[in-house]
């Protein structure tokens, strides 16, 4: 009998792996896709030379997630953190841009300075303990309260009509509506200002680093770890039951609460049955990524140096958009997350040419290909894209699901990121890990939600080692002894 199944190799996957054989206990991972990482990896999707993340390009949680702490992620892989976190494009050659100096940003807000500083400098200044909290269950109580106070506070203001009422420009709002829509739900919403919130306050304390090679290099950097201390992986291996596992003291699931329910069946109670249930898909991303002969010529000079740029106009342009999608329609000018890593990192295209990463949010389990509506929006606010482009390659939300089981309808953040499902998710618990004994769902579907951070795995596995295995979580550092961490 080995002592861990692990079902699927996302981020978090690969976390409680990490943990597991570092603690010194035979751990077998098994992929269904020929290659490693689920969302995190780098792969030439246009052109031969241009090299394009699959899933997950901006790593806003690289240097700010306690699991990559421990693992000393810094030290294993390179990045990249530019001076702007992310630009927000608006019409006629404006632009609002999160600079890592909170300062420079508020100064660049003219008289919603004041007004950005005062929402965001607090959180800023205690942002290990705002990462802290964000990457915890609800339950129970937050280990820094005054903390969690100030972040809850201003969670409810702006997930409310109120959002809006601490400025009198266009700006501020637009940039707050941009790091909101990442969720894919409506604005304003408790979830998409919780989300948001945490990722506005990394833009202004740790930043929003590129790994230099692709997000492939941090699944690679894990992998290594693993079969360093023992673990194997297997690729081309789809599990259907529990049944065709090897007898384990403990399974984990990196899947979809939909494939926990169906793997582990009569194995869960009742109760948890229902729960999983109910928890709810979201809808989807639809993405498309770009060969280009030169950057991007955006209008505004400073979007030229921004490595994410938000694509859709005014607070209220976002917010219409983000409507749509949760009616199950399309969005006329839909809100666009693009990442440009080539400015950055020469490693991604040949010679003078660069790659662009980008997806739109449609409804669920869409087939539609966004190359058209994409390319718009972007030449909307870069006049002369469509000139730069040599190739593009669509993956719409049926295709993301296709390659990722865990993007049901392509929700790549397998579930509903709404505050409800923030909360439960999939059930309300100090320990919403632990599925059944032994058994451990660890992917995003768990807290702390979606985004490449290894916190689910890295939570379920130090719970297994308490309750299953008996043992002291190890030293994840680099060369380390096996020691409590």
């Amino acid at each position: 009998m080995i002592d861990a199944n692990i079902v699927g190799s996302g981020p978090n996957g690969l976390a409680a792996a990490v943990v597991l054989a570092r603690a010194g206990l035979s751990v077998r991972v098994y992929e269904a896709e020929d290659t490693i990482g689920g969302g995190v990896r780098t792969l030439e999707l246009t052109e031969p030379g241009f090299r394009h993340d699959w899933g997950s390009a901006v790593h806003a949680m690289a240097f700010a997630s306690p699991f990559f702490q421990h693992f000393a992620i810094t030290e294993r892989t390179a990045f990249v953190t530019p001076e702007i976190s992310y630009g927000h494009a608006l019409d006629n050659g404006r632009a609002g841009i999160a600079w890592r100096d909170l300062g420079r940003t508020s100064d660049g807000l003219g008289r919603d300075g004041a007004a950005w500083s005062r929402l965001l400098k607090p959180l800023v200044d205690n942002g290990q303990r705002v990462a802290e909290f964000v990457t915890s269950p609800m339950l129970p109580v937050p280990r820094h309260p005054l903390t969690a106070l100030g972040f809850g506070l201003r969670a409810l203001e702006q997930g409310s009509p109120l959002a809006g009422l601490r400025f009198r420009g266009d700006v501020a709002p637009a940039m707050l509506a941009g790091v909101y829509a990442h969720s894919i739900g409506r604005l304003p919403s408790l979830g998409t200002a919780a989300a948001g919130l945490m990722l506005a306050t990394l833009a202004h304390s740790v930043g929003w680093p590129i790994p230099v090679g692709g997000s492939q290099v941090i699944t690679d950097a894990m992998v290594s770890d693993i079969e360093a201390h023992g673990g194997v992986i297997e690729t081309g291996h789809r599990i259907g039951s529990l049944a065709e596992l090897p007898a384990a003291r403990a399974v984990f699931f990196d899947t979809s609460a939909r494939q926990l329910a169906l793997l582990a069946g009569e194995r869960l109670t009742p109760s948890y049955r229902r729960a999983l249930g109910r928890f709810r898909m979201g809808n989807a991303a639809s993405k498309v990524d770009f060969a280009l002969s030169a950057p991007v010529p955006w209008a505004s000079a400073d979007l030229r140096r921004a490595p994410t740029v938000h694509v859709g106009g005014r607070y209220a342009e976002v917010a219409a958009a983000e409507a749509a999608v949760a009616q199950g329609k399309y969005a006329r000018s839909p809100y666009v997350l693009v990442s440009q890593p080539s400015l950055f990192d020469v490693t991604r295209a040949p010679a003078g040419m660069h790659t662009l990463w980008a997806y739109a949010h449609v409804p669920a389990g869409s087939d539609r290909d966004m190359t058209e509506p994409i390319t718009a929006q972007i030449e909307r606010f870069a006049p002369g894209f469509r000139d730069v482009i040599l190739a593009s390659r669509a993956t719409p939300a049926t295709e993301l699901e296709q390659a990722d089981a865990n993007f049901i309808g392509g929700d790549i953040a397998t579930g509903s990121a709404d505050f409800r499902q923030l909360l439960a998710r999939p059930v309300l618990s100090s320990r919403p890990w632990r599925a059944a004994p032994g058994l451990y769902l660890c992917s995003a579907a768990t807290p702390p939600g979606p985004g490449v951070h290894g916190m689910g795995g890295y939570h379920a596995a130090r719970l297994a080692l308490h309750e299953v295995f008996g043992l002291p979580v190890p030293s994840l550092a680099p060369n380390s002894p096996q020691s409590v961490s």
